[in-house]
Protein backbone atom coordinates (compact mmCIF):
# COMPACT_ATOMS: atom_id res chain seq x y z
CA UNK A 1 0.00 0.00 0.00
CA UNK A 2 1.35 3.41 -0.97
CA UNK A 3 1.93 5.93 1.80
CA UNK A 4 0.87 9.40 0.62
CA UNK A 5 1.38 12.31 3.03
CA UNK A 6 -0.80 15.36 2.48
CA UNK A 7 0.10 19.02 2.28
CA UNK A 8 -2.89 21.38 2.25
CA UNK A 9 -2.19 24.94 1.14
CA UNK A 10 -3.81 28.23 2.14
CA UNK A 11 -1.97 31.49 1.32
CA UNK A 12 1.07 29.45 0.31
CA UNK A 13 1.34 27.89 3.80
CA UNK A 14 1.01 24.30 4.99
CA UNK A 15 -2.23 24.02 7.00
CA UNK A 16 -4.76 21.46 8.24
CA UNK A 17 -8.50 21.83 8.70
CA UNK A 18 -10.98 19.77 10.71
CA UNK A 19 -13.92 18.32 8.75
CA UNK A 20 -13.06 20.67 5.88
CA UNK A 21 -14.03 23.74 7.92
CA UNK A 22 -11.88 26.71 6.87
CA UNK A 23 -12.49 28.36 10.27
CA UNK A 24 -10.53 25.55 11.95
CA UNK A 25 -7.36 26.34 9.96
CA UNK A 26 -4.12 25.59 11.79
CA UNK A 27 -0.80 26.58 10.20
CA UNK A 28 1.89 23.92 10.62
CA UNK A 29 4.63 25.36 8.45
CA UNK A 30 5.11 28.57 6.49
CA UNK A 31 7.20 26.67 3.94
CA UNK A 32 5.54 23.66 2.22
CA UNK A 33 8.77 22.90 0.30
CA UNK A 34 10.57 22.32 3.59
CA UNK A 35 7.86 19.83 4.62
CA UNK A 36 7.99 18.04 1.26
CA UNK A 37 11.79 17.71 1.46
CA UNK A 38 11.49 16.17 4.91
CA UNK A 39 9.01 13.61 3.58
CA UNK A 40 11.38 12.73 0.75
CA UNK A 41 14.31 12.41 3.17
CA UNK A 42 12.35 9.63 4.93
CA UNK A 43 11.91 7.52 1.80
CA UNK A 44 8.46 8.81 0.88
CA UNK A 45 7.81 8.90 -2.86
CA UNK A 46 4.29 10.33 -3.11
CA UNK A 47 2.56 13.55 -2.10
CA UNK A 48 -1.09 14.61 -2.05
CA UNK A 49 -1.07 18.39 -2.52
CA UNK A 50 -4.35 20.24 -2.03
CA UNK A 51 -4.96 23.84 -3.09
CA UNK A 52 -7.59 24.87 -0.50
CA UNK A 53 -7.65 28.43 -1.86
CA UNK A 54 -8.35 26.91 -5.26
CA UNK A 55 -11.16 24.72 -3.90
CA UNK A 56 -12.83 27.80 -2.46
CA UNK A 57 -12.31 30.10 -5.43
CA UNK A 58 -13.09 27.41 -8.05
CA UNK A 59 -9.88 27.79 -10.06
CA UNK A 60 -6.23 26.88 -9.53
CA UNK A 61 -4.45 29.31 -7.14
CA UNK A 62 -1.34 27.77 -5.53
CA UNK A 63 0.33 26.37 -8.65
CA UNK A 64 3.61 28.12 -7.71
CA UNK A 65 3.84 25.93 -4.59
CA UNK A 66 3.26 22.86 -6.78
CA UNK A 67 5.95 24.01 -9.21
CA UNK A 68 8.41 24.63 -6.38
CA UNK A 69 7.93 21.19 -4.80
CA UNK A 70 7.88 19.36 -8.16
CA UNK A 71 11.07 21.04 -9.37
CA UNK A 72 13.02 20.69 -6.09
CA UNK A 73 12.04 17.16 -5.01
CA UNK A 74 11.50 13.82 -6.76
CA UNK A 75 8.07 13.33 -5.17
CA UNK A 76 5.28 12.12 -7.44
CA UNK A 77 2.57 14.66 -6.73
CA UNK A 78 -1.14 14.33 -7.14
CA UNK A 79 -2.71 17.78 -7.09
CA UNK A 80 -6.28 18.84 -6.43
CA UNK A 81 -8.43 21.75 -5.37
CA UNK A 82 -10.36 24.03 -7.69
CA UNK A 83 -9.50 22.36 -10.99
CA UNK A 84 -12.46 23.30 -13.18
CA UNK A 85 -11.25 24.00 -16.70
CA UNK A 86 -8.89 22.57 -19.30
CA UNK A 87 -6.68 25.58 -18.57
CA UNK A 88 -6.53 24.74 -14.83
CA UNK A 89 -5.52 21.21 -15.78
CA UNK A 90 -2.85 22.42 -18.20
CA UNK A 91 -1.36 24.68 -15.50
CA UNK A 92 -1.33 21.78 -12.97
CA UNK A 93 0.47 19.39 -15.32
CA UNK A 94 2.87 22.08 -16.57
CA UNK A 95 3.66 22.93 -12.93
CA UNK A 96 4.74 19.32 -12.32
CA UNK A 97 1.71 17.33 -11.14
CA UNK A 98 1.92 13.63 -12.09
CA UNK A 99 -1.79 13.14 -11.38
CA UNK A 100 -4.69 15.46 -10.67
CA UNK A 101 -7.73 14.90 -8.50
CA UNK A 102 -11.13 16.06 -9.68
CA UNK A 103 -13.98 16.11 -7.18
CA UNK A 104 -16.59 18.82 -7.67
CA UNK A 105 -16.09 18.84 -11.42
CA UNK A 106 -16.89 15.12 -11.65
CA UNK A 107 -20.28 15.92 -10.12
CA UNK A 108 -21.04 19.27 -11.72
CA UNK A 109 -19.42 18.96 -15.14
CA UNK A 110 -18.98 15.26 -15.95
CA UNK A 111 -18.44 15.94 -19.67
CA UNK A 112 -15.30 17.98 -18.98
CA UNK A 113 -14.05 15.42 -16.43
CA UNK A 114 -14.59 12.51 -18.84
CA UNK A 115 -12.80 14.55 -21.51
CA UNK A 116 -9.79 14.75 -19.19
CA UNK A 117 -9.76 10.96 -18.73
CA UNK A 118 -9.94 10.50 -22.51
CA UNK A 119 -7.20 13.04 -23.24
CA UNK A 120 -4.72 12.29 -20.45
CA UNK A 121 -5.50 8.64 -19.58
CA UNK A 122 -7.05 7.08 -16.49
CA UNK A 123 -3.65 6.77 -14.79
CA UNK A 124 -3.37 10.59 -14.64
CA UNK A 125 -6.87 11.46 -13.42
CA UNK A 126 -8.06 10.59 -9.90
CA UNK A 127 -11.72 10.71 -8.91
CA UNK A 128 -12.12 12.61 -5.65
CA UNK A 129 -15.16 11.02 -4.01
CA UNK A 130 -15.48 12.82 -0.70
CA UNK A 131 -18.60 12.16 1.29
CA UNK A 132 -20.69 13.00 4.31
CA UNK A 133 -23.24 10.31 5.25
CA UNK A 134 -22.44 8.54 1.95
CA UNK A 135 -23.47 11.60 -0.10
CA UNK A 136 -20.80 13.19 -2.29
CA UNK A 137 -19.66 16.65 -1.13
CA UNK A 138 -18.42 19.36 -3.49
CA UNK A 139 -16.92 22.88 -3.58
CA UNK A 140 -14.24 22.32 -0.97
CA UNK A 141 -16.84 20.35 1.03
CA UNK A 142 -18.93 23.46 1.43
CA UNK A 143 -21.86 21.83 -0.40
CA UNK A 144 -23.45 18.39 -0.30
CA UNK A 145 -24.67 17.01 -3.62
CA UNK A 146 -27.52 14.57 -4.17
CA UNK A 147 -25.10 11.96 -5.50
CA UNK A 148 -24.94 8.69 -3.54
CA UNK A 149 -21.28 7.80 -2.97
CA UNK A 150 -21.04 4.19 -4.14
CA UNK A 151 -23.24 4.48 -7.26
CA UNK A 152 -21.23 7.62 -8.12
CA UNK A 153 -17.94 5.67 -7.93
CA UNK A 154 -19.45 2.74 -9.86
CA UNK A 155 -20.66 5.02 -12.66
CA UNK A 156 -17.14 6.41 -13.15
CA UNK A 157 -15.64 2.93 -12.87
CA UNK A 158 -17.76 1.97 -15.89
CA UNK A 159 -16.32 4.99 -17.72
CA UNK A 160 -12.72 3.91 -17.11
CA UNK A 161 -11.67 5.62 -13.87
CA UNK A 162 -9.07 3.63 -11.92
CA UNK A 163 -7.92 5.77 -9.00
CA UNK A 164 -10.39 6.95 -6.37
CA UNK A 165 -9.58 9.01 -3.28
CA UNK A 166 -12.38 8.69 -0.75
CA UNK A 167 -12.51 10.93 2.30
CA UNK A 168 -15.19 10.54 4.94
CA UNK A 169 -15.53 14.22 5.84
CA UNK A 170 -16.85 13.46 9.32
CA UNK A 171 -13.48 11.81 10.06
CA UNK A 172 -11.16 14.27 8.36
CA UNK A 173 -8.69 15.96 10.68
CA UNK A 174 -10.37 14.45 13.75
CA UNK A 175 -7.69 11.83 14.54
CA UNK A 176 -10.41 9.32 15.44
CA UNK A 177 -9.52 6.57 12.97
CA UNK A 178 -10.53 6.06 9.33
CA UNK A 179 -13.84 4.76 7.94
CA UNK A 180 -12.92 1.08 7.73
CA UNK A 181 -16.53 -0.01 7.16
CA UNK A 182 -17.07 2.48 4.35
CA UNK A 183 -13.87 1.39 2.57
CA UNK A 184 -14.82 -2.29 2.91
CA UNK A 185 -18.17 -1.51 1.36
CA UNK A 186 -16.64 0.42 -1.56
CA UNK A 187 -14.08 -2.31 -2.27
CA UNK A 188 -16.76 -5.04 -2.13
CA UNK A 189 -19.13 -3.15 -4.41
CA UNK A 190 -16.53 -2.19 -7.01
CA UNK A 191 -14.82 -5.59 -7.11
CA UNK A 192 -14.97 -6.51 -10.77
CA UNK A 193 -14.25 -10.18 -10.07
CA UNK A 194 -17.38 -10.38 -7.91
CA UNK A 195 -19.64 -8.78 -10.49
CA UNK A 196 -21.14 -10.07 -13.68
CA UNK A 197 -19.34 -7.55 -15.81
CA UNK A 198 -20.04 -7.42 -19.52
CA UNK A 199 -17.26 -4.95 -20.23
CA UNK A 200 -14.08 -6.87 -19.47
CA UNK A 201 -12.02 -3.68 -19.86
CA UNK A 202 -13.45 -2.45 -16.54
CA UNK A 203 -10.73 -2.45 -13.93
CA UNK A 204 -10.63 -2.96 -10.20
CA UNK A 205 -10.77 0.42 -8.44
CA UNK A 206 -7.52 1.52 -6.79
CA UNK A 207 -8.97 2.94 -3.61
CA UNK A 208 -6.96 5.53 -1.68
CA UNK A 209 -8.20 5.95 1.88
CA UNK A 210 -8.17 9.45 3.31
CA UNK A 211 -9.35 11.10 6.51
CA UNK A 212 -9.13 10.20 10.17
CA UNK A 213 -5.84 8.27 10.21
CA UNK A 214 -4.72 8.58 13.82
CA UNK A 215 -2.19 5.85 14.58
CA UNK A 216 0.34 3.67 12.81
CA UNK A 217 -1.50 0.39 13.49
CA UNK A 218 -4.39 1.51 11.24
CA UNK A 219 -2.13 1.31 8.18
CA UNK A 220 -1.72 -2.50 8.02
CA UNK A 221 -5.50 -2.85 8.48
CA UNK A 222 -6.17 -0.61 5.48
CA UNK A 223 -3.57 -2.51 3.43
CA UNK A 224 -5.13 -5.85 4.37
CA UNK A 225 -8.58 -4.62 3.32
CA UNK A 226 -7.25 -3.87 -0.14
CA UNK A 227 -6.68 -0.10 -0.12
CA UNK A 228 -4.11 0.80 -2.80
CA UNK A 229 -2.90 3.83 -0.89
CA UNK A 230 -3.58 5.93 2.17
CA UNK A 231 -3.32 9.68 2.62
CA UNK A 232 -2.00 10.81 5.99
CA UNK A 233 -2.25 14.41 7.14
CA UNK A 234 -2.80 15.64 10.66
CA UNK A 235 -1.45 12.41 12.26
CA UNK A 236 1.99 13.34 10.89
CA UNK A 237 1.78 17.02 11.85
CA UNK A 238 0.55 16.22 15.37
CA UNK A 239 3.29 13.55 15.81
CA UNK A 240 0.82 10.66 16.15
CA UNK A 241 2.72 8.88 13.38
CA UNK A 242 6.42 9.56 12.95
CA UNK A 243 8.17 9.83 9.60
CA UNK A 244 10.61 7.21 10.93
CA UNK A 245 7.70 4.75 11.36
CA UNK A 246 6.56 5.46 7.81
CA UNK A 247 10.11 5.02 6.50
CA UNK A 248 10.35 1.62 8.21
CA UNK A 249 6.94 0.58 6.84
CA UNK A 250 7.90 1.58 3.29
CA UNK A 251 11.23 -0.28 3.51
CA UNK A 252 9.66 -3.44 4.93
CA UNK A 253 6.95 -3.47 2.26
CA UNK A 254 9.15 -2.39 -0.60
Amino acid sequence: MRIIPAIDIIDGKCVRLSKGDYDTKKIYNENPLEVAKEFEAHGIEYLHLVDLDGAKSKHIVNHKVLEQIASQTGLRIDFGGGLKTDDDLRIAFESGAKQITGGSIAVKDPDTFLGWIEKHGADKIILGADAMDEKVAVSGWLEESKEELIPFIQSYQQKGIQYVICTDISKDGMLEGPSFDLYKKIIAQTDVSLSAVEDQSMLQIKLIASGGISSFDELPKLAEMGCEGTIIGKAIYENRISLKQLETYILSNG
